[in-house]
């Protein structure tokens, strides 16, 4: 019997896996972010549609209660600016943040996070689209709000256009900052009482006139991230607007937005390895 060299053996079918079997097909590339990303927003914006239609109501009645409830204090001027503009954002407040923190913890307590882990796509694309698709839900009841709050006090209607930077800018950082507590927190429970909180801070420390607070909350108003949304709709209202000090607001709104959403991002991937 003659003695086959092992280097032939090596080159045989049946030493590469089998006779008659194929070598395993090679995995494609990931997806690119960004046709991810719109992928996760379309999918995102049609799962919420239906659900989140009714709570967009109630943050546009409770913003603009809010307002006819301050017109009664708020004669007109700064104060009335400050009313007006932070009222706007509380809406954004109340879906980006308070409902994407409720959202994320859901998912996360339920496995849902474990089908995106599954899907070639990057953990900034679940994350972005799933913030974008929130963030949109804003649009109609800002403006709703910002119409009506300047009927109310009798403020000008020709700037509120600045509302389309600023709705997207205070929209990204805290729908970042929504995404990051739903991801962290250990219950969903927890989730829903952190966005809970931070949608009431946006409540009283945006809506409420900065002249009548002690320093101490002027402090804690100076590091939410909405408040810099606020500010830069708010100086819109002068009748000569400072409109380096609107771009200034708006930059420090876009940076939080940045920071929010790469510790989301981070809280995303910490949580889908679990």
């Amino acid at each position: 019997m003659s003695v086959v060299p092992a280097d032939v053996l090596a080159g045989t079918p049946a030493a590469q896996g089998g006779a008659g079997e194929t070598p395993p097909a090679e995995l494609g590339p990931r997806a690119r972010l960004w046709p991810s990303l719109a992928a996760v927003y379309r999918a995102q914006l049609s799962r919420a549609r239906v659900a989140r239609i009714p709570l967009l109501f109630v943050a546009t009645f409770q913003s603009v209660g809010i307002m006819i409830m301050l017109r009664g204090v708020v004669g007109g001027g700064k104060e009335a600016h400050s009313v007006v503009a932070g009222a706007a954002i509380v809406v954004v407040a109340f879906v980006a943040l308070n409902l994407l923190a409720q959202y994320f913890g859901q998912l996360r307590a339920g496995g849902g996070l474990d089908h995106y882990a599954t899907l070639p796509v990057p953990p900034a694309a679940v994350v972005l689209g799933a913030a974008a698709a929130y963030a949109s839900f804003t649009v109609p009841g800002t403006l709703v709000t910002a119409v009506f709050g300047c009927v109310l006090f009798g403020l000008p209607l020709g700037n509120l256009w600045v509302l389309v930077a600023v709705i997207p800018l205070a929209g990204a950082a805290l729908s970042g900052l929504g995404a990051a507590f739903g991801l962290l927190a250990p219950r969903p429970e927890l989730a829903t009482l952190l966005g809970q909180l931070g949608m009431s801070a946006a409540l009283l420390l945006g809506v409420l006139p900065p002249e009548r607070m002690p320093q101490p909350v002027r402090f804690l108003r100076d590091l939410l991230p909405s408040t810099y949304g606020v500010e830069a709709y708010a100086r819109t209202f002068d009748a000569r607007p400072d409109w380096t000090l609107v771009g200034v607001d708006m930059a420090v709104c876009a940076a939080v937005g940045v920071v929010s959403l790469a510790v989301a991002t981070w809280a995303y991937r910490r949580a889908a390895v679990r």
